[in-house]
């Protein structure tokens, strides 16, 4: 007997994921968010809403899901030649991409979504900090290993930049990004 089948790459389930995202971002970027609604994705991907909603449960969380595909790093980070170039490098584009206007709708879906336990991979704001803590391991990975120092990039790097961007009238400037790894490095150092 052979066992059963589960999702295949490339399969029925993965053409529909696409086919859903797809039509979400055309229509995100077609219209304002409130104005979309389930049926309309649903109709231009060319499935029924029950498949949507039997997928991802409200528009709320398949727009977190398309956020997700959209903030997932598509390269390693930058090699500067040195560990706090590199986080600087990172720190810099991941702080011009996260205030675009796309990147802060994809920030601020990732947040309002409420998932518990959707995905075998986690809920989807520890899929997205999984991303971020992955770019700053493979930075770190390339020099001395120090104790702690992904935890104080996160805490005095990649929460200063999230905060101003989502609660902030300005996002943070890009010249202070150096000055916040310098912060955490010496952190790292002290513990």
């Amino acid at each position: 007997m052979s066992p059963a089948p589960g999702p295949r790459p490339g399969g029925r389930s993965a053409r529909i994921q696409q086919a859903v995202h797809a039509s979400t971002r055309k229509l995100l970027d077609e219209r304002d968010r409130a104005d979309i609604t389930v049926p309309m994705i649903a109709a231009d991907a060319g499935v029924t809403p029950s498949t949507i909603y039997r997928r991802w449960g409200d528009i709320t969380e398949l727009f977190a899901d398309v956020a997700l595909e959209r903030l997932h790093p598509d390269a390693p980070p930058r090699e500067t030649g040195n560990v706090r170039g590199d986080l600087v490098a990172w720190a810099q584009d991941y702080l011009e991409e996260m205030s675009s206007p796309v990147g802060r709708a994809a920030l601020r879906d990732v947040v309002m979504s409420a998932d518990t336990v959707r995905s075998e991979d986690g809920t989807n704001q520890f899929r997205c900090a999984t991303f971020c803590r992955t770019q700053i391991e493979t930075i770190l990975g390339r020099g001395e290993p120090v104790q702690g120092v992904v935890e104080h990039v996160i805490d005095h790097v990649v929460a200063p930049i999230i905060y101003r961007i989502l609660f902030d009238l300005d996002p943070l400037e890009a010249d202070r990004v150096g000055e916040l790894v310098d912060h955490a490095l010496d952190a790292a150092v002290r513990v």
